[in-house]
């Protein structure tokens, strides 16, 4: 991204910015229109998705929902940052969130800087994002919420030909003019009318049209850049969420992982998303009906993989099967105690276990099945509210490897 400023901008803005009045028809069309041929078949991919989301979700044990989600968002961070060009593994965004950081400056900002979108993603999760996702107030609290939770020191944005710095303010509308590749963006000014419209049009519609206008609120966000900086995370934490609050995913699945894994196919598609109408044949708006129908399309096959890839991985029998071998090994390497996979076996079933059934179920005494679940807790693979709570399945960036293939790429070897 460049930014379109002056000398004297480059400092805290003190004065209205300048709308230079250009026409929201600019950024239509926002939705599909109604005679579009390619309708149809969105719609039926939009049910479809629906319908797997709900199927995945009815799948697990409640139990196992939030364990699952926490470690979506270890995921979802890690691939959406990927996108951006930096990579923080999963395992050391782990240990970012218990507070183990890098020696090394660089990766230590970008562990940072991961704490941070998780800490975001987990707002939106449990139900701090109260406004509609599409609206300016979500939006701009995305944002907000993202860039508080960021260092001072990575508050800044630097002009890649001027080398001039500009902070970012949390939830702040840009001040400047900026260009991201062949997209010139509208003017700071007129970003406020364009959100307005942006509101109007994708926050009243019902929920499968919802999902079917999905991509065409993340281009169009996108095409808008309401932000000096953050714009790429925003916008994919705002289509998190909109999947989340429409299909009720219950956050055990993310879009961000199929985006990275087609990244450069995902940035042709926003790419052509900003071209202007080919022909009389290419809607009636001034971008690309045709261009929209194609991201469309992509967009929901990619969230329909993800659903699939997910729903694969924790087929009980398999996943069950994968887990009880790793147990197994660590039994035999007197790294757990014996029966301590007849715990794990028991949460994948149930979804959690009250301590007091615990001796029952091992067929041991009490001491006995609290060193059996200190050890498990100690390699990360069971989670409890408090020290009297119910225990639940944990699923460690660490092991994902062995126990979800696939989800991650291998941590490399330092």
């Amino acid at each position: 991204m460049k930014i379109m400023a002056k000398e004297a901008d480059l400092k805290p803005d003190t004065k209205a910015v300048e709308d230079r009045g250009e026409s929201l028809g600019l950024m239509e069309p926002l939705l599909l229109s109604e005679d579009c041929r390619a309708r149809p078949a969105l719609s039926d991919l939009a049910l479809e998705l629906a319908q797997k989301s709900a199927g995945f979700r009815r799948s697990l044990p409640d139990g196992m929902l939030a364990s699952l989600a926490t470690l979506v968002r270890a995921m979802n961070c890690y691939y959406s940052n990927l996108i951006e060009g930096h990579d923080t593994h999963p395992i050391d965004i782990e240990r970012a969130l218990k507070n183990d950081y890098s020696a090394n400056p660089q990766k230590r900002d970008l562990q940072r800087e991961a704490k941070a979108h998780i800490a975001v993603q987990e707002w939106i999760d449990t139900g701090g994002l109260k406004a509609v996702p599409t609206s300016a107030e979500a939006i701009q609290a995305i944002h907000r919420q993202f860039y508080e939770a960021m260092p001072e020191d990575l508050r800044w944005v630097e002009d890649p030909e001027t080398h001039e710095r500009v902070p970012i303010v949390p939830g702040e509308l840009r001040h400047h003019d900026v260009r991201v590749g062949q997209h010139i963006g509208i003017s700071p000014g007129a970003v406020p009318r364009f959100l307005d419209r942006f509101e109007n049009v994708f926050s009243k519609l019902g929920k499968m049209e919802t999902v079917v206008a999905g991509a065409a609120a993340h281009h169009r966000l996108a095409w808008i850049h309401p932000f000096i900086d953050g714009n790429g995370r925003v916008i994919r934490l705002m289509s998190h969420a909109t999947l989340l609050n429409t299909l009720d995913t219950g956050a055990v699945w993310s879009i961000a992982r199929g985006l990275a894994r087609n990244v450069q196919e995902y940035k042709e598609h926003l790419a052509n998303c900003d071209s202007t109408r080919r022909n009389d044949l290419d809607g009636r708006g001034t971008l690309s009906e045709e261009a929209l129908v194609s991201f469309t399309r992509f967009f929901l096959r990619i969230c329909i993989d993800q659903v699939t890839f997910m729903e694969g991985l924790f087929q009980p029998d398999r996943l069950r099967a994968r887990i009880r071998l790793w147990a197994e090994e660590e039994v035999r390497l007197d790294l757990l105690p014996p029966k301590s996979e007849l715990i794990l076996d028991a949460l994948l079933y149930r979804g959690e276990l009250p301590r007091s059934e615990l001796p029952e179920l091992l067929g041991v005494g009490e001491r006995q099945a609290r060193r059996i679940i200190a050890a498990l807790a100690e390699k990360d693979v069971i989670r409890s509210e408090s020290s009297r709570a119910p225990i639940q399945l944990a699923f460690p960036a660490a092991l994902a490897a062995r126990w979800m293939p696939g989800l991650f790429p291998e941590k490399p070897t330092q």
